[in-house]
């Protein structure tokens, strides 16, 4: 079985790729950075649009392209190669997937055309503060369709024109679309200033729910499990550009009469950051089929993607600038680039930990689920094999389905 994006598919990966490595340079990334009033690069961002990569999930009668999500994850890759300093993510992985997965046909048409054009950025808005969220520590809230509250920290949110906002209603969660238009926004330093993130103060702003009432966490999961995948992929791009930065450096890097490739330690850091980078690749596949075919294992691979991802890109950037050695530290190199992405990018939709704590609910729950008997009296262990009941010997002691560990 292949497992591998389709000869289209690589061609537009290729494709992405120039386009970025002309449109994108680390010169640019670096305007952005060191402009303070500049908090994303907006001529990229119409190129982008004017490419059509930001409707490329969504479907042709709505103003998309019609591809699909595993062209959305090529795509995502190569965004995270050069650290696009633009609200791709926000605007695309979770405003336009929310709006695709709960919206109704009327804020179909009304948003996803403007999503595919380049002309609303939008963002999600679920945080009050630290620490984990739940139910009881959302207290923004909706009373006939005016949203009230605040929302700390929002990626990309000084510069949305929509926000998807976690808010109760009634005492039930929801998710609502709101209007920025008027919205109190302040901005707020990160340590990835070529992502914008804000402070968002909302008094009566007009709220228009997603989805039904009351259903605001369960979609919230939803929306990030999608994101999850689509957000490993530009984490693994990541990862494997700070592995080609560190090996070029150490290729042509010389200390003691040799290139610093040669010397054990080095080829130790290259062999592991190469090793999870693949480990991340493994699982973002793993999560791209699932989100492709809509599976229900897509919870389990979105956060084995995500978690797998997070890692790899921090490992990676970090082990970049220890390659680069003392110069690795300087401002005027581009290793700081990644290791400011690989940090922003494993916050945004939650924390490695938060996900870590998902994927064991999800298997607990899953494990759960196969529990009970099967047709020949076993006690269910696998979904293809299982055990005697306990103080029990059945014939042969095994189900006629599978051995055990099978």
């Amino acid at each position: 079985m292949n497992f591998d994006f389709s000869d289209d598919q690589k061609f537009l990966k290729v494709e992405a790729r120039k386009f970025l490595e002309a449109n994108c340079p680390p010169s640019q990334v670096r305007k952005v950075l060191e402009d303070e009033a500049k908090a994303y690069d907006a001529d990229l961002w119409k190129a982008v649009a004017a490419q059509g990569w930001l409707g490329a999930a969504i479907p042709e009668a709505h103003g998309g392209l019609g591809l699909g999500h595993l062209e959305l994850c090529v795509i995502a890759e190569e965004l995270g190669r050069v650290v696009a300093p633009i609200p791709f993510a926000s605007t695309v992985y979770m405003l336009a997937e929310a709006i695709m997965l709960a919206g109704s046909e009327a804020q179909k048409a009304a948003y996803l055309p403007k999503i595919a054009a380049g002309e609303i950025i939008g963002c999600l808005a679920t945080s009050e503060g630290p620490g984990a969220m739940s139910a009881a520590t959302v207290s923004a809230a909706v009373e006939g369709g005016k949203l009230s509250g605040v929302k700390i920290p929002v990626t990309d949110g000084d510069i949305a024109d929509v926000a998807l906002v976690l808010a109760k209603e009634g005492g039930r969660p929801g998710l609502y679309l709101v209007d920025l238009t008027g919205v109190g926004r302040e901005p707020l330093k990160t340590l990835d200033p070529t992502r914008d993130a804000a402070k968002l103060t909302f008094t009566g702003a007009n709220a228009e729910r997603l989805g039904d009432a009351g259903e605001g966490f369960n979609l919230l999961e939803q929306i990030l499990d999608r994101a999850a995948v689509l957000l490993a992929f530009e984490q693994t791009g990541g990862a494997d550009r700070s592995l080609e930065m560190a090996k070029d450096y150490a290729l042509e890097r010389y200390a003691f009469g040799r290139t610093i490739a040669g010397y054990q330690a080095i080829k130790h850091k290259l062999a592991d950051m190469y090793v999870k980078n693949e480990l991340a690749r493994s699982n973002a596949y793993y999560g791209a089929w699932a989100l492709n075919t809509d599976a229900a294992e897509l919870p389990i691979a979105a956060s084995a993607a995500r978690i797998a991802a997070s890692e790899a890109f921090w490992f990676a950037s970090k082990e970049n600038i220890q390659t680069h050695g003392g110069i690795g530290f300087t401002w005027q190199m581009d290793c700081h680039f990644y290791y400011r992405r690989s940090r922003q990018l494993s916050l945004v939709a939650g924390a490695p930990r938060v996900w870590k704590e998902r994927l064991v609910s999800h298997l607990e729950r899953r494990n759960a689920a196969l529990k009970g008997d099967c047709n020949y009296g076993f006690q269910r262990f696998t979904r293809r094999s299982c055990l005697p009941r306990p103080g029990e010997n059945l014939a042969g002691s095994q189900c006629p389905q599978g051995p055990s560990g099978v």
